[in-house]
């Protein structure tokens, strides 16, 4: 399809002198380039495929949290009801169900929050919307109160969002919802350390799925196991290295995928700029599927030490323990220079600024062993994006995984 109806593709295979018959297996694959972000903004329109009228193209942008927007096309309405089936079937794991009662976490904008009505109702699809751009120690009770009288069997929700939430409730000694049978987070790295607190407060399963805007590769845990299982019939994945080799199980690697469901814009070998482990063998839950260990999130959340090696921020950062979380309320890494990081904190309010500092840069100072200097500067608040995600790091070097040529 991508050789006789995208202009794209057909000037890629006559340059390398290939047709589609040299591609008889995923090995062959490695015959075609990578398609990058920069290579989709310069060649967008050669990308359409001319057997799709425009009157069935969706434009599309990516949130751009960690960069400039990128925008491409899908076919309309097909393409978000093949993402929802997916969607469901892995959800169904754990037990979600069509009809289930769902609060929503996820950055929805809500028709009346400036009127102060922070929540709305969806009856159609039995869900409490709720603002994740308004929560705060005023509002929270509130929240609760919402969210006990309706009764909800699961949680969807940023894992940003849900740890506000989660510490409120940790905080004030607050007793979990009774009837909620899992959260169920995605379109964020969930750290350990969240994936712990969420289940200590609300004393049930964290479900995370991996996915992205484009739609080039979908992942998902089961109810046996944390490792996320690739959709192979979503898309086919590939883990690469710096060297641009495929990377070995247990060894980091950029998620670079070929999407199958979107056949009016196809991405072939897209470099998603998402890092993460592949894991060896097959889940004790008998799905055979490709399994990821971990993910370690975009290119842009990790750090530059002093010698210009990248450092995760999950393991690097993130051990946070209970008495460093007393003292603040929200955390955010800037880093404009190799190997220094600004810190801005919103702190408790009963903390002093000097208690704060010298815990904070002791901790830090001591996980990353030197490798990066840090400064603190204390904000009253960090703003949402326009999605309603926390970043826990802005990244203003220009990173990229791959060893240079």
């Amino acid at each position: 399809h991508a050789y006789e109806n995208v202009p794209y593709y057909r000037r890629i295979f006559d340059e390398l002198g290939l047709k589609p018959k040299d591609i008889q297996d995923f090995d062959d694959m490695r015959k075609l380039p990578f398609l990058t972000k920069d290579l989709v903004r310069e060649n967008l329109q050669e990308l359409v495929a001319r057997n799709y009228s425009k009157s069935k193209l969706q434009y599309v942008t990516t949130g751009g949290s960690t960069g400039t927007p990128l925008g491409f096309y899908q076919e309309r309405v097909s393409s978000d009801l093949k993402e929802w089936a997916f969607m469901l079937t892995q959800w169904e794991r754990v037990g979600f169900k069509m009809g289930d009662r769902c609060v929503i976490l996820r950055g929805n904008v809500v028709t009346h929050a400036y009127k102060g009505k922070l929540w709305e109702y969806d009856p159609i699809n039995r869900y409490l919307i709720l603002s994740s751009y308004h929560m705060n120690d005023v509002t929270l009770p509130e929240y609760v109160t919402r969210i006990r009288q309706f009764k909800p069997d699961f949680i969807q929700a940023y894992p940003s969002a849900i740890t506000i939430l989660a510490r409120y409730m940790k905080a004030n000694n607050i007793e979990p919802f009774k009837t909620v049978k899992a959260i169920l987070c995605g379109s964020e790295n969930l750290y350990q350390w969240q994936r712990d607190l969420l289940e200590e407060v609300f004393q049930c399963r964290v479900y995370s799925w991996y996915g992205q805007t484009e739609k080039v590769a979908l992942a998902g845990e089961c109810e046996k196991s944390s490792f996320y299982h690739i959709f192979s019939e979503y898309g086919f994945v590939e883990l690469i290295g710096k060297d641009g080799q495929p990377a070995g199980n247990g060894e980091l690697g950029e998620i670079v995928a070929t999407g199958f469901n979107n056949y009016a814009c196809p991405f072939i070998r897209y470099r998603t700029g998402d890092l993460a482990v592949a894991a060896a063998g097959t889940c004790r839950c008998g799905r055979n599927y490709p399994l990821i260990e971990r993910v370690e999130g975009r290119v842009q959340e990790f750090l530059v030490a002093k010698d210009g090696s990248l450092i995760p921020l999950a393991p690097a950062l993130f051990s946070i323990h209970d008495v460093e979380w007393s003292m603040v309320k929200k955390i955010q890494f800037v880093q404009n220079e190799i190997g220094k990081v600004i810190v801005r904190v919103v702190k408790d309010a009963d903390s002093a600024e000097s208690d704060v500092k010298s815990y904070l840069l002791t901790v830090f100072g001591r996980r990353l062993e030197g490798r990066c200097d840090f400064s603190l500067e204390f904000v009253e608040d960090i703003p949402l994006t326009q999605s309603g995600k926390h970043r826990y790091l802005i990244q203003y070097l220009p990173i990229k995984f791959e060893t240079p040529a």
